[in-house]
């Protein structure tokens, strides 16, 4: 019986199969409430008294479950009942400089992933340079509660005919709350498509999930400088920001403020993603200078970044960078 709740299908089979045991036919759903798209599939068996795991690529047994529609991935699991998924498939690679990882896509083929050209780390417009649409969700390992938003990687994918074996850069953009591995890509189209072989993008993308290789470089954005917009709903108590195209690191894991009657910095609190604020008691006093501080501890001072005339909704571009 097919049993749609929310954001999951799931199919039981009750029949045909040992006692105790049920076969469960989950469609992971997309990582946000705005999207729904099927990122993976899993064909879990579960069953109390067994205690051993068997790969779908390795199966011994002669079990056979008869779905009668096509699979695009399998993952067999017999232990506990509340047996995990296991991960363990994907998290070695015999490349030392690499990581293993998975790789899904969402939205468009040749789209820069969220209908909005935006995503969970508050960058806007990531279809247009210097993101160019070379973007990804992380799991947690990568998105880190939103202090990974901006971080660079290059991945790659190999064990695909239709792969190029060529590394690709991405940019971490968004969340994604469903991982199919330990290290989980969820990317645009185009970053999908860009790691094919030429004339193969399609092709690619019509695989589903692969596995692939990744590892973080220092981010490079010629020409641009940091970059600040001051967030909707800013008024002269409460200040949000967003902070973006930051070179190296490419995150921050702090901002500090500072007033123009002031000499000492004000801590911000992380609002969500890239965007911090500060909840002031009293009226703020601009023009205002932001100090960030990326994941390795450098810290990036600009001065009067902000000035006395500023207004929600607007871009302020520094004239530093790491």
């Amino acid at each position: 019986m097919a049993i749609a709740a929310g954001r999951y299908a799931f199919l039981r089979f009750t029949s045909c199969l040992p006692i105790n045991t049920t076969a469960r036919l989950l469609f992971l759903g997309h990582r946000d409430t705005h999207r729904t798209s099927p990122v993976g599939l899993l064909i879990q068996l579960a069953s109390c008294p067994l205690r051993y795991t068997v790969m779908a690529t390795t199966l011994s047994s002669t079990v056979v479950v008869a779905l009668g529609a096509p699979l695009f991935l399998l993952l067999v699991t017999c232990g506990s009942c509340a047996r995990p998924v296991s991960f363990n498939a994907s998290d070695l690679t015999a490349d030392p400089g690499w990581d293993a990882a998975r790789a899904t896509w969402y939205g468009a083929p040749t789209g820069a992933g969220p209908d909005d050209d935006g995503g969970a780390c508050g960058f806007k417009n990531v279809n247009l340079p210097p993101f160019s649409a070379m973007t990804s969700c992380g799991n947690e390992p990568l998105f880190k509660d939103g202090k990974g938003c901006g971080s660079c990687y290059q991945i790659r994918c190999q064990n695909h005919p239709a792969c190029s074996g060529n590394p690709e850069t991405v940019i971490i953009t968004d969340m994604n709350y469903y991982p199919v591995a330990k290290y989980h890509f969820d990317l645009s189209g185009t970053a999908f498509g860009a790691m094919a072989k030429p004339g193969r993008n399609d092709e690619l993308r019509h695989a589903g999930i692969i596995d692939i290789q990744f590892k973080r470089v220092p981010c490079n954005y010629p020409g641009q400088k940091v970059t600040f917009h001051v967030e909707e709903g800013s008024n002269p108590v409460y200040f949000a920001v967003l902070v973006e195209f930051e070179d190296g690191d490419g995150d921050a894991v702090q901002v500090d403020l500072m007033e123009a009657n002031s000499a000492s910095w004000t801590p911000m609190r992380e609002s969500w993603g890239s965007i911090w604020r500060l909840d002031s008691g009293h009226r703020l006093t601009a023009p205002f200078s932001l100090r960030i501080t990326n994941e390795s501890g450098k810290t990036l001072v600009a001065d009067h970044v902000i000035p006395a005339n500023w207004v929600p909704n607007t871009y302020y571009r520094s004239i530093v960078q790491y």
